[in-house]
């Protein structure tokens, strides 16, 4: 038939086209990884910072809060969203 165009069949269930979504498959990602990633980024962090020689407790410091900001991060990066109901 010239000019009907089909309709592509997808699944009845929104949670079923959620999951199949290209997006949401490319950044699935678990928050083991996420930590394992930035606890080698702060290791690297903090050696840089000892070999220029910048004093420990600041060291400490910046590591303690780099960690906050780390697990914030992972957490926002790695929640699943909430089904709609």
């Amino acid at each position: 038939m010239i000019g009907v165009t089909r309709a592509r069949t997808t699944a009845c269930s929104p949670l079923a086209q959620s999951h199949n979504s290209p997006r949401e498959r490319e950044t699935h990602m678990s928050f083991g990884l996420y930590a394992i990633g930035f606890a080698i980024m702060l290791g690297g962090l903090i050696y840089g910072a000892h070999l220029v020689h910048i004093p420990a407790h600041w060291i400490a410091v910046g590591a303690i809060v780099l960690l906050g900001v780390g697990i914030l991060s992972g957490v926002k990066a790695t929640r699943q969203k909430d089904p709609a109901e």
